[in-house]
């Protein structure tokens, strides 16, 4: 399997890193508009290859969209970053135009590619892919859910003083610090509700530091976060890579499932060679149900911005 990677910052070398790692991938391509900087990180990554025990091949390239060419999997994490204060909607000018040209580029050269979409506000982005490929919607697929996921299960993890291998828990809805939805009254810990382990104060706090949980690695760090981004990357890729056919939620072009249509919004979805294969309905609560209402009716207005 070959895989693309466009954008060689600290997001888009996280994914081939950890890519590379697990091994599944016969190459993987980075691309960058920055002259010699992905050739740099995929020289330096691919020194790693001995030490790290993998055989994937690692190439970097400037602008050259040919060396892309026969890619299975495409991810774009090229964009601006978002900085302290900035949210993610105010980063939609500069980006929409980046992601709209890398789609179109990247479709030219591997007509069958599946397309993750990683660029914030990554909702819209993902929503902006289809409206300028046309692709089938199974094979465009928006990040945001399965990061949001894991951050809601490490502070599942810290609220319960539990290791994480532990806990699982799910996010839905948009991939903003207003919209997403962390799904408290299904989270377990070993099958067992986590309502039985903590109160709802707890639960609540745990909620709402999962909402402002990229916010708050950005006023930390001074820029968007790249280890967690990037693992929820690679974990998507290798599901497809592998036909492993795993859910994960992840914003997805919605046609009447869950009331919604013409959305790219964050959903529960099995994953496998042909990218999407399939979106699961969970019956939300009356509450859940009006909490995921508000999330796309705040897409729908960043996504008028287009």
């Amino acid at each position: 399997m070959k895989v693309t990677v466009v954008g060689a910052g600290a997001v888009g070398a996280s994914c081939a890193e950890y890519i590379a790692i697990k091994d599944f991938a016969s190459e993987v391509v980075l691309i960058d508009i920055k002259e010699g900087f992905a050739e740099g990180k995929a020289m330096d990554l691919m020194q790693t290859a001995s030490l790290n025990g993998f055989d994937t091949k690692i190439t970097g390239t400037t602008n050259d969209y040919s060396k892309t060419a026969g890619s299975d999997v495409a991810v774009i994490t090229s964009g601006i970053p978002r900085k302290p204060g900035m949210t993610r909607e105010e980063l939609i000018s500069t980006n929409a135009g980046i992601v709209k040209g890398v789609a179109e580029s990247l479709i030219k050269a591997s007509p069958n590619v599946i397309i993750i979409v990683v660029s914030n506000p990554m909702d819209t982005m993902a929503y902006l892919t289809h409206k300028a490929t046309g692709l089938p919607k199974n094979r465009i697929i928006g990040m945001g859910g399965a990061l949001d996921s894991a951050r809601f299960k490490y502070r599942l993890a810290e609220a319960l003083d539990a290791p994480i291998s532990d806990v699982d828990g799910m996010v839905i809805g948009g991939h903003s610090d207003t919209g997403m939805i962390p799904l408290t009254r299904l989270a377990t810990r070993n099958s067992v509700p986590v309502s039985q382990f903590i109160n709802a104060e707890r639960m609540e706090e745990v909620k709402q530091e999962t909402k402002v949980g990229g916010a708050t690695l950005t006023k930390l760090l001074g820029t968007s976060a790249w280890y967690a981004p990037g693992a929820a990357v690679s974990a998507m890729v290798q599901a497809i890579a592998t036909d492993a056919k795993k859910m994960f939620p992840c914003s997805c072009m919605l046609d009447g499932e869950y009331g919604l249509s013409d959305i790219c919004i964050g959903v529960p979805a099995i994953l496998g060679a042909n990218g999407i294969e399939s979106i699961v309905e969970i019956a939300l609560t009356e509450e859940e149900n009006a909490e995921m209402i508000s999330s796309a009716d705040a897409v729908r207005k960043t996504n008028d911005l287009l």
